[in-house]
């Protein structure tokens, strides 16, 4: 049976958040659109593309006291005449070593049914802590 599109969105944002906790690159490349967008929370910096965004968790994950960052969906929206849906939630970003919050905020995510899983073609997130 084929998860609903809340269930199968969920479970691959865990897939995303165990990558990160993980920092493993190879698990975060197939949820992400070829062309995915992401706009960070403080500078709205423009991350585009899936290789510009894995080069950017790449030097994240080298960092001696790199950040873990979480994502919380609260309501995931299904479009009933596209294979769309948004993904609203929180995010926080905690260190790696002390597991302090470093900053927390909220988010939304646009995925796409492509074959048969959901990826990410875009994010933008707010800084409020």
């Amino acid at each position: 049976m084929t998860p609903s599109p809340d269930l199968a969105i969920r479970l691959r944002r865990a897939d995303f958040n165990r990558a990160l906790a993980e920092a493993d690159l190879t698990a975060i490349g197939p949820l992400l659109a070829q062309n995915a967008i992401l706009v960070t929370g403080s500078d709205s910096a423009v991350i585009a593309g899936r290789k510009a965004q894995l080069q950017a968790w790449k030097r994240e994950f080298s960092a001696p006291d790199r950040t873990i960052y979480t994502r919380t969906p609260e309501t995931i929206l299904a479009s009933s005449v596209e294979p769309i849906a948004m993904e609203h939630g929180h995010w926080q970003g905690a260190s790696a070593l002390s597991g302090e919050t470093l900053a927390a905020g909220s988010y939304s995510a646009k995925w796409r049914k492509a074959g048969a899983d959901w990826i990410i073609e875009a994010e933008i997130y707010l800084t409020l802590v």
